[in-house]
């Protein structure tokens, strides 16, 4: 596959859901990519990606958008509090706020540098021990924390068990956004981002399908 299968593949979906073109944005998971998968990909002119972890993404993206305009690059995997700050000045959303303690951490912040990043609060939508994200009974209770914090939190995201049925918990997540008037969805991944948007995702996170397999090295 390829960038431009996969975007051709999520307006299918856009199409057959009845949701506008562009109603679903790609985010291109650049995360133990090699340099020059990316940089091809950023000549295609796609300008939204996705890493998983801080130090990575410093390594290469401040030096990227001096080479490139308008890129956006989004957090997706955890953020300990001790990098927050480097997360913020770094990255245009972060869709992993999961704990009152990271929301403590970046509300201080954002008093204190004023700004903040779009937040997404990561939602464990399988109950899994081995996963971050709030349980989903918790979750509207966290969303009101936040907001008192006066967190700029849009959305949520979530991660489906492998050996299920990712549809159900993408109904579940967009339940819990549209309860709390949540505009964003970050769900769906390279096996299953067209299910994601056919349940109404603002973000699919795909990577494996636009660049290749990653190198795990």
């Amino acid at each position: 596959m390829s960038l431009a299968d996969v975007t051709a593949r999520i307006a299918i979906a856009e199409a057959r859901a009845g949701r506008p073109k562009g109603a679903a944005q790609l985010i291109a998971v650049s995360k133990k990519q090699p340099d020059a998968r990316v940089w091809d990909v950023l000549d295609q002119g796609h300008r939204l990606f996705g890493e998983n972890r801080v130090q990575e993404a410093l390594a290469k993206w401040p030096e990227w958008r001096q080479q490139y305009d308008r890129v956006s690059v989004h957090l997706l995997g955890p953020l300990q509090t001790n990098k927050a700050r480097q997360a913020v000045g770094l990255f245009s959303a972060i869709h992993s706020l999961d704990r009152p303690k990271l929301a403590s951490t970046m509300a201080r912040l954002a008093q204190e540098l004023g700004q903040c990043p779009e937040l997404l609060i990561q939602v464990n939508t399988g109950d899994e021990p081995q996963k971050a994200g709030v349980l989903p009974a918790q979750a509207d209770d966290f969303i009101a924390e936040t907001r008192a914090m006066d967190l700029p939190v849009t959305g949520l995201m979530c991660i489906p068990p492998v050996d299920q049925d990712s549809s159900r918990h993408f109904a579940l997540l967009a339940d819990i956004a549209a309860r709390n008037g949540l505009d964003h969805l970050s769900m769906g991944m390279s096996a299953d981002f067209e299910g994601a948007v056919a349940l109404g995702a603002t973000y699919v996170r795909v990577g494996s399908a636009v660049f290749g397999a990653r190198d795990e090295g």
